[in-house]
C-alpha cells in the first residue's frame, strides 16, 4: 500500500484520544506479556477442498518484476502505465501458477492506492478465468473481505518491504510508519497474513524484492519469490523479467499443492500496538497528550484485538501525517515568492476565524461524488 496517506487534521487527535483511551493505555501488565509472549501463534491449517479451492489474490505494486522506477507506482506519471504493464504480468503469472497447482476459483483485489480511480490491472487484460473483487462501497482491502469460508488461501503479489528494510519503497501502510504489534515490527504481508488468520485462512505466496524476503524469513511454509535486487529505497536491480516469471507461476502452482502444509497466523490478544515513525511523518505533537504512552515519536496503546489495533494505529497515522506539510513548507521557502505567499496564507487564516466568530463563514459543502466501482485501495 503506497497512497492511502490520511487527511491532515486536528480531528485526527481526537479521533486518537477517544481510541486509545478505550483501549485503555499500556502498562506494566501488557508491557510483561508483550515481553514474555510470542506476538502471534502459528497453527496448522484446517483446509477443506471438498467444494474446490478458492483463493484471493491481493497485490500491491511496489515489488515488481522488472521494475526500478518508483514511477512506475504512482498514477499520473507517464512511467506508470508501464507499471500496469508489469502488474498484468506478475499478476496473471501467478493465476496461471494458482490454476495448475489446483485452484477451482480465484479472485483478485486491489491493495496498492495507486490513485488511479480505474482499477491498477485493466478488467479485460486480467486472466479471463480470474475475477476482479469490485463493490459499489469503498472498502479496506486488509480488512473487510475478511469472511470464514470465503477462501481457502490468501496469495500477495509484488509487495514491498517494511520501514527501515532498506528495501525498493519499503515502508508500512504510508510514508514513514513502522507498525509494531506485541513488540514486532511487521511488513504489509503479515499484517494480511493476521488479518486471514481471524478467518483461519493462510497466507500461501508472496513475491516481492529480497529485503522483504528476509523479512519474511520465519514464515517458512509460504513460497517467496525474489523478483529483484533492491539496492535503496529507489533502486533495485531486476531478475531477468521471464525467468522472474518462470518462478512466480512455478512458486504458485507449489503453494497450492502444498495447501494442507500451509500455516495460519493468529495474533496474540490483548495486542500491545505501537506507531513508530520517522521523518516525513511525525508524532512529537502527541507528546504529553493525555491516554497515550509517547516515547521517541512512538505511540502505544492496549486494543482487544487485530481490529482494533488496526483502526488505533489507522487513526495515529492521521495525526503523523500531519507533519508531511513541513515538505511543503519547506518548497514554499524555496519558492521565489515565498514571502508573498507566506503573507496570502496568513491573511487568509485571520480572515477565516473573523469569519467565524462573526458568524460570515460556512463551510463549503462538497457535491456528491458520482458514482464509481472500488477495486480495493
Amino acid at each position: 500500500m503506497f497512497g492511502k496517506e490520511p487527511v491532515w487534521s486536528l480531528a485526527a487527535a481526537l479521533t486518537v484520544a477517544l481510541i486509545v483511551n478505550a483501549c485503555q493505555p499500556r502498562g506494566e501488565d501488557a508491557a510483561d506479556r508483550s515481553s514474555t509472549s510470542e506476538p502471534w501463534t502459528i497453527e496448522n491449517a484446517q483446509v477443506d477442498a471438498s467444494d474446490g479451492i478458492r483463493i484471493l489474490v491481493l497485490h500491491d505494486m511496489e515489488g515488481l518484476a522488472g521494475q526500478d522506477d518508483p514511477r512506475t507506482f504512482d498514477f499520473g506519471n507517464e512511467e506508470y502505465e508501464l507499471g500496469r504493464d508489469l502488474l498484468v504480468g506478475d499478476v496473471n503469472a501467478v493465476i496461471d501458477g494458482l490454476f495448475a497447482g489446483g485452484a477451482t476459483e480465484v479472485h483478485v483485489v486491489d491493495g496498492h492506492g495507486s490513485g488511479n480511480p480505474d482499477p491498477d490491472i485493466p478488467p479485460d487484460r486480467l486472466d479471463e478465468r480470474a475475477e476482479q473483487v469490485v463493490r459499489d462501497e469503498w472498502f479496506d482491502a486488509y480488512v473487510d473481505l475478511v469472511e470464514p469460508g470465503a477462501y481457502d488461501a490468501v496469495a500477495v503479489v509484488a509487495m514491498h518491504a517494511k520501514t527501515g528494510s532498506g528495501g525498493f519503497a519499503s515502508h508500512t501502510y504510508t510514508l514513514g510508519m513502522d507498525f509494531i504489534l506485541n513488540g514486532k515490527s511487521i511488513t504489509e504481508t503479515e499484517f494480511v497474513a493476521l488479518s486471514w488468520g481471524r478467518a483461519d485462512v493462510p497466507l500461501i505466496f508472496a513475491s516481492g524484492d529480497d529485503r522483504l524476503a528476509n523479512d519474511l524469513r520465519d514464515m517458512t511454509w509460504i513460497e517467496y519469490v525474489t523478483v529483484k535486487e533492491a539496492t535503496s529505497a529507489n533502486t533495485a536491480i531486476p531478475r531477468p523479467l521471464e525467468e522472474a516469471r518462470a518462478d512466480m507461476r512455478a512458486g504458485a502452482q507449489r503453494a497450492v499443492e502444498n495447501l494442507r502444509q500451509a500455516k495460519v497466523m493468529k495474533i496474540t490478544t490483548p495486542v500491545t500496538a505501537t506507531l513508530r515513525v520517522v521523518p516525513p511523518a511525525s508524532l512529537e505533537i502527541m507528546e504529553g497528550f493525555p491516554g497515550v504512552d509517547y516515547a521517541d515519536n512512538s505511540v502505544t496503546f492496549e486494543a482487544a484485538d487485530l481490529a482494533e489495533a488496526y483502526d488505533g494505529l489507522g487513526a495515529i497515522i492521521g495525526v503523523a501525517t500531519r507533519a508531511y506539510a513541513s515538505v511543503l513548507g519547506e518548497v514554499i521557502r524555496a519558492h521565489p515568492d515565498a514571502a508573498g505567499i507566506s503573507e496570502a496564507f496568513s491573511e487568509a487564516l485571520v480572515a477565516r476565524w473573523f469569519d467565524v466568530e462573526s458568524g460570515r463563514w460556512q463551510p463549503e459543502e462538497s457535491p456528491p461524488p458520482p458514482p464509481r466501482k472500488y477495486y480495493g485501495f
